[in-house]
């Protein structure tokens, strides 16, 4: 050995190599909590790169808003609002797509380009061909998603029906915009790249087809550096009131980028709360490795007292040992985050349209990853190198006391039961080391609570689907008029064939006040004799819409503090504008989204209009679905329609793909910490136990009940974990539920009690084969050799 390595720093590298199997174990939990927490932070990093230069480049705005039908001319006073850059005034409606070999209609909205093809913001990325000719009326821009699925190239005609009529509209060009990353239709849950697209056509044409000729129905705006956005929303607000707005409002309630906020806002959540599991478990294991080895060592402690190294010299020691056992797991930690997450960009690739998914890994993933799994295995190793540093050299050079082994609490307890020998010695063993036994129960049921607390969520998005589509949405057709109609239309919707009956809405942009909190939401005012559209309490039962008053979505409670007796202020953000008072009379279990409800007569008390809709749900015979689909492209005042059939289709083949390859890699990783947890505790067991097997195996034992000692320890620790995982589990589970939430969904803690069998088979699975590992070393114990040995 060269001359520059110290005695002690050989002695740690002799250590860490007969070590190297509980070093392995205790760096393979370290490497799958850094590589979790370099996926999350690195998917972060990629996720707001690509989204800040798509954003950058193609000039996102910063606050939007929209109205019936404002003049041209209040462009130049909306750039006078102080803190106003830049605007954007345009055309933009939704339109139903007769698009052939589809069972039902699909939904495009159709957005104005100013003459040159190159909006001063919300710019248009063209992949390919041209923008459309102002003097060509039928040539569109079409959004890449939507042409890929159909498989359309340049040239193909798209049946549009605008304005009850139909329309082939030509696509000159194939393109994408940072308005539309996140690309969801009418009712949708998931983009679907079949059923909605984006056209972009030129302002002449939309201005002819909606009679909008020298006016606009949407604006877009930048701010200022340093500009208060409120301020610009009020300014906005008070300019376009007379014209029919639905209220202006920032980037962040921008349905698109609001979908790229909360997926990032998740990956944070799941960097906090998921590495420190496996940290705090490969501190628990550290800690129990350092403290066999110490006790073993204890002679090796006194004599290098005596040959003069200090105690911080000797505590240094065995912290040096614990970062080795942790630094290769780091370090594979680093390269496995890398990969997954490169997966996790790619599968971001098929959600959100971005032109480049750029991949960036923040150098800070990797300080803050390795940086954490040091701290924790320096806080493992504190305890165990302090006692080390402790020891008087005349006590360390002395034998350890030996163990007593009289009966104990639990001994005298079973007192009365017999078992036989290798099950007492078993017993006695553990009872004897509880904190040792401790400490793997506590890691199995890490393991097992890990398994749970993830898979969980996969429970929680099937109990989503079934209240979403079965009871809360229980309808089959969402038709939405291109603006509120009389009641005649709902009637005129009863007649189209197929239809088995209808529950009208109506849905009024609002903005709801409680104190000194404000949110801008939907009022959905829904008929309280129907059954296609209900409402659920807290505790998953149908609940009546109340006949006064507002109900509120749980989420929007929370967001404004308010609860049922409290009274609220509505602004309504359309027509009149009027601003009320109203009771809140109910809190409502709604899983996605944060609306308040109300009975749609009292709505309409409310904002002094008489019988007014703004769309139908609607039960449909599905053998006559083809029929009713026909006839509601014939209708002139449906802006979209969304069937609920197409929608479930769509999310089950995006989250499929996605589903199982998420659930393979919580398996894994879950399966690692209890084949790491056991196999350290069955070497340390073997370890120690040595001399006493090797006895009885030369005392007549045979080799299965000696296996048996060892395993069925192991066995026994593992069947206590299983009960305190699942309990662990299902507090996970609540965590990462109320971490994750944002105002886009809200995830149930629902648990499938298969999703605790799964998670206890795992465990037990990744057990067994850790404990068949080490069982070879007791087929291949050298006799001679051990009883020869002092320990």
């Amino acid at each position: 050995m060269v001359s520059w390595i110290s005695a002690l720093d050989r002695k740690l590298l002799r250590d860490l190599f007969h070590m190297r199997g509980q070093g392995l174990a205790v760096g393979a939990i370290v490497a799958c909590g850094v590589a979790i927490m370099v996926m999350a932070l690195g998917a972060i990093s990629s996720l707001e790169l690509s989204r800040d230069t798509y954003y950058d480049r193609y000039r996102f705005a910063d606050v939007f808003s929209n109205a019936k039908r404002a003049p041209e001319r209040l462009a130049s006073e909306i750039a006078d609002i102080e803190g106003v850059r830049t605007v954007e005034t345009r055309i933009s409606r939704m339109v139903t797509l007769d698009i052939e070999g589809m069972r039902e209609p699909a939904n495009a909205q159709l957005v104005s380009l100013p003459e040159n093809g190159v909006p001063r913001l919300n710019g248009v990325l063209l992949y390919s061909g041209r923008f459309p000719d102002p003097s060509r009326p039928d040539e569109a821009v079409v959004s890449k998603a939507f042409v890929d699925a159909h498989g359309f190239t340049l040239g193909s005609n798209v049946r549009a029906i605008i304005n009850g009529r139909a329309r082939d509209l030509e696509i000159v060009g194939i393109g994408d915009s940072p308005e539309h990353v996140y690309m969801l239709g009418p009712s949708g849950l998931l983009p679907d790249e079949k059923r909605f697209a984006v056209f972009w056509l030129s302002r002449r044409a939309l201005e002819a087809s909606f009679d909008l000729d020298g006016a606009f129905n949407n604006v877009s705006v930048s701010l200022s550096p340093g500009a208060n956005p409120q301020g610009v929303i009020d300014g906005l607000d008070a300019l376009l009131a007379p014209y029919g707005t639905g209220g202006a409002y920032g980037a962040e309630d921008q349905l698109s980028n609001a979908f790229i906020e909360s997926e990032m806002q998740q990956l944070a959540s799941i960097a906090a709360i998921i590495p420190p599991i496996f940290l705090i478990v490969s501190a628990l294991l550290i800690n129990a490795i350092l403290a066999r080895l110490i006790a073993t060592e204890r002679q090796q402690i006194g004599l290098l007292k005596a040959f003069g190294f200090d105690q911080r010299e000797i505590a240094w020691h065995y912290v040096k040992m614990a970062l080795g056992m942790v630094v290769g797991g780091i370090l594979v930690g680093f390269v496995l985050g890398a990969a997954l997450a490169r997966l996790m960009t790619n599968l971001y690739a098929n959600s959100f349209r971005f032109p480049d998914m750029i991949f960036r890994l923040d150098p800070s993933a990797f300080v803050i990853g390795g940086g954490s799994a040091a701290i924790a295995a320096i806080i493992g190793a504190i305890a165990s190198a302090r006692s080390a540093a402790n020891l008087a050299p005349a006590e360390a050079m002395s034998p350890a006391p030996p163990t007593v082994y009289s009966k104990g609490v639990l001994q005298r307890a079973f007192a009365r039961i017999h078992f036989d020998e290798p099950t007492r010695m078993i017993l006695r063993h553990v009872t004897r080391w509880p904190i040792r036994a401790a400490v793997t129960v506590v890691g199995v049921a890490a393991a097992q609570a890990l398994l749970v607390g993830t898979l969980f969520a996969f429970d929680a998005i099937d109990e989503m689907l079934e209240q979403h589509f079965n009871r809360t949405d229980a309808y089959d057709a969402a038709i939405n008029f291109v603006e509120p109609m009389n009641y005649s239309a709902v009637r005129e919707i009863e007649r189209l064939p197929g239809v088995l009956s209808v529950q009208p809405n109506r849905d009024v942009s609002i903005r709801i006040r409680h104190g000194q909190l404000d949110e801008r939401v939907w009022l959905v005012g829904v008929d309280p004799t129907g059954r296609q559209r209900r409402l659920l309490d807290d505790n998953q039962r149908f609940m009546d819409m109340p006949e006064h008053g507002l109900a509120l979505s749980s989420q929007l409670a929370s967001m404004v503090i308010a609860g049922v007796g409290d009274r609220v202020t509505l602004e309504v953000l359309e027509g009149e504008r009027p601003v009320l008072d109203a009771p809140v009379t109910g809190i409502v279990n709604e899983a996605m989204g944060w609306p308040a409800f109300m009975d749609v007569d009292a709505l309409g008390d409310l904002l002094g209009e008489s019988d007014v809709v703004s769309g139908v749900y609607a039960m449909i015979d599905p053998d006559r679905e083809a029929a009713f689909s026909e006839a509601v492209l014939a209708r002139p005042g449906i802006a979209s329609v969304a069937l609920q059939r197409a929608s479930i289709e769509s999310f089950n083949e995006t989250m499929e793909e996605n589903i199982n390859i998420m659930m393979t890699i919580y398996a894994l990783i879950g399966g690692a910490i209890a084949a790491a947890v056991v196999y350290n505790a069955a070497r340390i067991s073997l370890t120690e136990r040595g001399r006493e097997l090797a006895s009885l195996r030369v005392l007549g034992f045979t080799e299965g009940e000696v296996s048996y000692i060892l395993i069925g320890e192991l066995g026994l620790l593992v069947f206590l974990a299983l009960p305190l995982g699942g309990l662990l589990g299902m507090g996970l589970a609540y965590l990462v539920a109320s971490s994750m939430a944002t105002e886009l969904f809200r995830i149930p803690v629902t648990i499938d009690p298969s999703t605790h069998g799964m998670a206890a088979t795992i465990v037990v699975v990744s057990s067994i084969a850790a404990a068949l590992f080490v069982r070879q070393r007791v087929k291949t114990l050298d006799l001679i050799a051990v009883l020869k040995t002092r320990e």
